[in-house]
């Protein structure tokens, strides 16, 4: 499957009829189409349809367009389920998963729609329990398929909430939340999304978790707000000397002295073949980011 860059994920409330047309000129990699937490309960079968019309009418360009649905057990789930998932979406956003059985009806209702193979489910890690079962979580992407799982977004504003963790400014009690949940997707080939960062207003704030993000190792950051979408595209895109190294690496093992072999001498370091498969990798980043093109 193609690489897509998800160095931004923007939430944009599904009630907001111009936020809604705006999101169509933002230079975020995905767009979220919120029905959850943006919406209020007396504007909750609005938005719902409000969701359907922009998706239908287009014009999304590069970005993956997204819709999170209201949570399973909640009043709004089934019906939400049952509308967007006949639109042509590229996943819908679960939030409140707990095990991996909270996936099962997501996929079928995908299924029983005619949504095409490819509509994922991205699932959100946003409680304690979900971080205890976030392996068994990401190991529906193998053992169930037709559960569609394609990515883990974590929750940190909830996880928050629910474990009384302070959110401090390097995120030190979240560290083990967002290691735990980016080793089990890496574990089963997913993607990982980090959680938002809340003072929209603090862009060196944003850049700062950003960065860490991308040095525990996330695709991505989910945003809140259009102002930080710069920064973390900046913090998510490998760097001109990054891809400069990574082609030079690649270009050393295509000589032919180096055919068969597993370890290269390459400006007086050893390099071996995993450093290849992170080269390839960060060159086929670097070029997907360079194909999207403004709407």
């Amino acid at each position: 499957m193609p690489i897509r860059p998800r160095r931004s994920a923007l939430f944009m409330p599904a009630s907001n009829a111009r936020a809604l047309e705006k999101a169509r000129t933002l230079d975020c990699d995905v767009v979220i189409l919120d029905l959850e937490d943006a919406v209020a309960p007396e504007q909750k079968v609005a938005a719902r349809q409000s969701v359907v019309d922009a998706v239908q009418r287009g014009g999304w360009g590069p970005r993956e367009v997204v819709v999170r649905v209201n949570s399973i057990g909640s009043p709004w789930h089934h019906d939400d389920l049952a509308v967007v998932a006949a639109v042509d979406l590229d996943a819908i956003l679960l939030p409140k998963v707990e095990t991996p059985f909270d996936l099962k009806g997501v996929g079928g209702a995908l299924a029983a729609a005619g949504a095409p193979e490819r509509v994922r489910v991205w699932a959100m890690i946003e409680t304690p329990r979900a971080v205890l079962n976030a392996l068994a979580i990401a190991e529906t992407a193998v053992r169930q398929p037709e559960c569609r799982l394609g990515c883990l977004v974590i929750g940190t504003n909830d996880l928050a909430k629910e474990t009384r963790a302070a959110q401090t400014a390097g995120r030190e009690p979240m560290l083990f939340a967002l290691s735990s949940t980016l080793y089990a997707a890496r574990a089963h080939g997913l993607d990982v999304l980090d959680g938002v960062f809340n003072d929209f207003k603090d862009i060196e704030g944003c850049r700062r978790e950003a960065e860490q993000g991308r040095a525990l190792g996330m695709d991505g950051k989910t945003l809140i707000h259009p102002g930080q979408i710069a920064v973390a595209n900046a913090a998510f895109s490998p760097s001109p000397a990054e891809v400069a190294a990574a082609r030079d690496i690649v270009a050393a093992f295509e000589r032919p002295e180096a055919i068969g072999l597993g370890v290269i001498a390459l400006d007086g370091r050893m390099v071996e073949r995993m450093h290849l498969a992170m080269a390839q990798r960060t060159i086929a980043i670097a070029e997907a980011i360079a194909a999207r093109r403004p709407a």
